[in-house]
């Protein structure tokens, strides 16, 4: 009797894939999303208060305190990015225009101290930077917390809803029926 080197594969040789758990689809990338929510809104509060010394390390220093406001606008940044990060992005063909690199940037310039910016002395002097550029700074930092306010609400506005993770989160997906016909 002959053995053929040709087996018929049975049914057993075939790998069987795990039933999928409905919640966990979501689950996963929505814990994931929160994670590098938190690492880039740490990162954003970090970037932005080390250098301006509004969190005081040994790093860097300032010549004039910090004004009470720098404070609730190194927080509302923080807290915007890690916003921006956590809403699910867009569907990859209609990629946001906003991002919320400009607002941080921006809030730096807000925040720093007016003297220790080396572009500001170089452009206006000390004066200038006392007399000019410090009392611009509130103003700054309203617009940038503004821009990082447009860029949070255009990401909730763009989010991809089409796996219904936006009904799973709480949100009114774009899977999800009108108001007036779930009320029928």
């Amino acid at each position: 009797m002959q053995h053929s080197n040709h087996e018929v594969p049975s049914r057993l040789d075939t790998p069987v894939e795990p039933v999928p758990n409905p919640a966990e689809p979501a689950i996963r990338p929505r814990a994931a999303r929160y994670a590098r929510a938190g690492l880039m809104g740490l990162l954003a509060l970090l970037a932005v208060g080390i250098p301006t010394d509004i969190l005081d390390t040994p790093l860097f220093t300032r010549e004039i305190p910090v004004r009470w406001w720098e404070y609730p606008v190194l927080a509302a940044t923080a807290a915007l990015t890690f916003a921006w990060f956590a809403i699910q992005g867009p569907p990859p063909s209609e990629k946001a225009k906003r991002k919320p690199l400009a607002g941080v940037v921006l809030t730096v310039f807000a925040v720093g101290c007016p003297v220790c910016n080396k572009l500001v002395l170089v452009a206006l002097g000390t004066s200038g930077a006392l007399g000019l550029w410090a009392p611009l700074q509130p103003f700054l930092a309203v617009l940038s917390l503004a821009l990082l306010v447009a860029a949070v609400a255009q990401r909730w506005r763009l989010r991809d809803c089409s796996d219904d993770t936006c009904a799973a989160e709480g949100g009114p997906g774009q899977n999800a029926a009108p108001p007036a016909t779930a009320r029928q």
